[in-house]
């Protein structure tokens, strides 16, 4: 095999709109797939099962031997089934997503604005939420977990889970025993913009969702946009992407793995070196080269770094950190010297892994930090998938005659210098006036 190449970059040597050309990208699908994934809604949302079932056949998500709903039976067997030291590892998983998703519950909060007058925010669960996970040809149980506990910990009362069976029209065991052992009842083997058409118009067999959460291609983002007003959705995904910000302190073996491990998720996937060392940079491709063969995925992986692999070479740490805040990637690993402070200064960034001990792969299964998170840029104005994204807000005003008085002035003024005299009205008929 001939030694990866990277794309390299220097900052300085840049013009702004080469930069920008690094830094911008989207996750919304091409006009072609958002095309033929909104067909493909749309033949569910008028045909149901029939079309649900055509299409898993037609594109994928399995043989469904005319069953789409996986009995809760057939969960608990694999549960049954499955390696005790598995079931152990996605207990201690849960766990954690458990202990740091529960102090994320939103609280009601009350103002008294003037005496007489009290504005609420209450929140409350959503009642049904459908969760997407990848399946198919892979097991995602991981994900699974992901969505699930955040739904569970807000209180969301139905759940519903789809994801793609094999083509034999199976569901993977380790994904259905995860399923069970978060007590999903609902079940279904549908998958790509199919299951999300399902989910939020309904079947004859999947009643209607409230919100749609999870990661897939790029077919179950343009079906997501697509359902967008019908049902929520978190927000358009796109390929799994790292950045590495590391300097000369670092173990190059380290960052190189860490790249690794996000490309590994497909050929799209983008992963990126920012140093202000170039032999650092030219060490850690050497750690590339080497640890690239033991990969099972290595095919996938060298078509990921020579299609989106990058190495940018900073002239200073803080043009580095403004590089990586402009690209708000999906997770950053910061391994720097005075690591903490400079994870401090990323703040567009879906998660931030510092030091040399915190490798992506530990968030994505185990510390219990959230997994789903914003990609393609999207970190600039969104987080993690979090509980707060399973409820919804409301403002509850009262106010008593005092109150009404006291603003009385306020009302009438801004009423009349906007020409909407009835909202006057509404103020003034309640001292009997305006009548």
């Amino acid at each position: 095999m001939s030694p990866v190449r990277l794309r390299t970059v220097e900052l300085a040597r840049l013009f702004p709109n080469e930069r920008d050309a690094l830094v911008r990208r989207s996750p919304v699908p091409d006009e072609a797939t958002n095309r033929d994934a909104a067909a493909i809604v749309e033949a569910v949302r008028h045909g149901g099962d029939a079309a649900l079932v055509d299409a898993n056949r037609a594109y994928g998500g399995g043989r469904t031997l005319g069953r789409l709903r996986v009995h809760p039976s057939e969960l608990h067997a694999a549960l049954e089934a499955l390696d005790p030291r598995l079931v152990d590892a996605l207990t201690d998983a849960a766990a954690h997503l458990r202990a740091c998703h529960r102090p994320q519950r939103p609280e009601d909060e009350t103002i008294r604005v003037v005496p007489g007058v009290t504005v609420e925010r209450r929140w409350s669960p959503l009642r049904r939420v459908g969760v997407y996970v990848p399946g198919g040809r892979a097991a995602y149980p991981s994900s699974l977990l992901m969505a699930v506990i955040p739904a569970r910990v807000a209180g969301v009362a139905q759940i519903a889970v789809v994801s793609p069976a094999d083509d034999d029209g199976e569901i993977a065991p380790v994904l259905a025993a995860a399923a069970a052992l978060m007590g999903i009842d609902e079940f279904y083997a549908t998958g790509g913009a199919q299951a999300v058409a399902a989910l939020a118009h309904g079947t004859e067999t999947i009643p209607a969702v409230d919100k749609i959460v999870g990661p897939g291609n790029a077919w179950v983002t343009a079906a997501k946009l697509a359902v967008y007003g019908d049902a929520a959705i978190d927000l358009p995904a796109g390929p799994s992407e790292a950045v590495a910000l590391a300097d000369g302190t670092a173990d190059a073996r380290f960052v190189a793995a860490d790249l690794l491990c996000q490309a590994e998720h497909g050929a799209e996937s983008p992963a990126v070196l920012v140093t202000t060392d170039r032999e650092f940079a030219d060490a850690v491709l050497a750690e590339l080269d080497t640890l690239l063969p033991t990969l099972d995925r290595e095919p996938v992986l060298r078509a990921a770094l020579a299609d989106h692999g990058l190495v940018v070479i900073a002239p200073h740490l803080e043009d580095a950190i403004a590089f990586v805040n402009d690209y708000a990637p999906e997770h950053v690993g910061v391994d720097t010297d005075d690591a903490e402070k400079v994870a401090a200064a990323i703040t567009n960034a879906g998660s931030v892994f510092v030091g040399p001990w915190s490798p992506h792969s530990a968030g994505d299964y185990a510390t219990g930090g959230n997994h789903i998170l914003p990609t393609g840029g999207l970190a600039r104005t969104h987080g993690p998938l979090s509980v707060a994204d399973f409820g919804s807000w409301r403002q509850v005003q009262t106010l008593d005659r005092e109150g009404l008085s006291a603003l009385r002035s306020t009302i009438s003024l801004i009423a009349a210098a906007e020409g909407l005299t009835a909202h006057r009205l509404a103020v003034d008929v309640r001292f009997g006036e305006g009548r």
